[in-house]
């Protein structure tokens, strides 16, 4: 069937559903664009993708040319009017990388998303995709991604198995490897015992893990996570991050946005941290922590007692406030059995304090002078 065919056939079907026009406009939201159909099954990334293999990474995902990058972003820049969303940005992501993207809200994440799964087209600069070129009007080389949006794109008034079928059907899934993929996405996010259900009667964390699985019906090679946590009830958020972790150690790349600091921290094997369209700081958590000029934060309360400390403190390292709570950054060197006799001539009791490694959020209040939520 050709696509205009599938198209005008998936039309009348949800006109008889739910009395609405199927938008297009989702399909692109969700996948980058409506893609070729007929595309042949059954290849090695198929059979790899659902199961831990221990593979070299090139075999894990029957890998293609030259290059070594799965995604490769070279000095993109992307301005809306006056406004600058991305600056030369250059960034590149191994095949089997889970990669957080950190950033407060306008940032610039969303943006690159966008480009990558062609929803827009780069004002300057190259996109590609396991060494193949990203483009707008090539959606072809875009049926290797998946795309999980930050707005819920599912058909609210259609059930979870008609939405899969939906979507399903435009990556040229049919029969019996259709309906045993939408079988084991339903149980995999636990909403088998909902599949004909109406979309518009789940609670957001179920519509969440369901956009989810959508974006992973075809098997995509490389999966982008737009903030896919935003507004998730606490089991919801732990079913997507268990799915996400499984697959990534199946083999999937997976690029993830976030502005929680904690979610960065628990699923990503390195991050970047972008703020104004650009990435102000790339590597591990650990490589990451020590472009801080402190190793240790030593908290404490706020109050008439713990005032002489932080006088004195002042003077020898960084002592911010903020929440009622001082935080004291010492120099390189600092001796912490000389913090401690201090607090024990004023008498103060050890259990006031507390002492932690640097997190990405104080990183990034030192790279940007402002908070990740600001």
């Amino acid at each position: 069937m050709g696509r205009k065919c599938l198209l005008r056939s998936l039309l009348k079907f949800s006109r008889a559903e739910s009395r609405r026009q199927l938008p297009r406009k989702v399909f692109r939201l969700c996948h980058g664009s409506v893609p070729a159909l007929g595309r042949r099954r059954g290849g090695p990334w198929d059979r790899l993708a659902t199961r831990t293999v221990s593979l070299p990474v090139r075999r894990r995902f029957g890998w293609r040319g030259p290059s070594r990058s799965m995604l490769q972003v070279e000095n993109v820049t992307k301005r809306y009017g006056s406004l600058t969303a991305l600056d030369a940005l250059s960034l590149r992501i191994a095949p089997g990388e889970f990669f957080g993207l950190l950033g407060p809200n306008g940032a610039g994440k969303s943006t690159l998303m966008s480009l990558v799964a062609g929803l827009r087209a780069p004002d300057a600069g190259t996109l590609k995709l396991g060494g193949r070129p990203l483009a707008v009007d090539q959606p072809a080389t875009r049926t290797d991604l998946g795309l999980v949006p930050q707005s819920i794109a599912l058909y609210e008034d259609l059930s979870a198995e008609q939405n899969l079928r939906i979507f399903g059907a435009l990556y040229g899934l049919k029969g019996a490897e259709l309906k045993s993929r939408i079988d084991e996405a339903l149980e995999a996010v636990q909403l088998a015992d909902r599949r004909r259900d109406q979309v518009k009667h789940f609670s957001g964390g179920m519509q969440r893990r369901l956009n989810l699985v959508a974006a992973l019906l075809h098997r995509p090679r490389l999966l982008l996570c737009d903030e896919p946590t935003v507004g998730v009830d606490p089991q919801s958020r732990h079913a997507i991050f268990e799915l996400l972790e499984a697959r990534a150690r199946a083999g999937l790349t997976i690029v993830y946005s976030t502005h929680y600091m904690e979610e960065a921290v628990r699923l990503c094997s390195r991050i970047g941290i972008i703020d104004r369209g650009r990435i102000l700081a790339l590597g591990t958590l650990d490589e990451l922590l020590t472009r801080l000029p402190f190793a240790e934060e030593i908290s404490f309360a706020e109050s008439a007692a713990t005032a002489p400390l932080a006088g004195a403190l002042a003077a020898e390292g960084t002592l911010v406030t903020a929440a009622g709570q001082y935080r004291f950054r010492p120099p390189p060197g600092y001796a912490l059995s000389g913090f401690y006799r201090r607090t024990e001539s004023l008498g103060l009791p050890p259990r006031w304090f507390t002492s932690a490694r640097p997190t990405l959020e104080a990183l990034f209040l030192h790279l940007t002078g402002r908070t990740l939520r600001e």
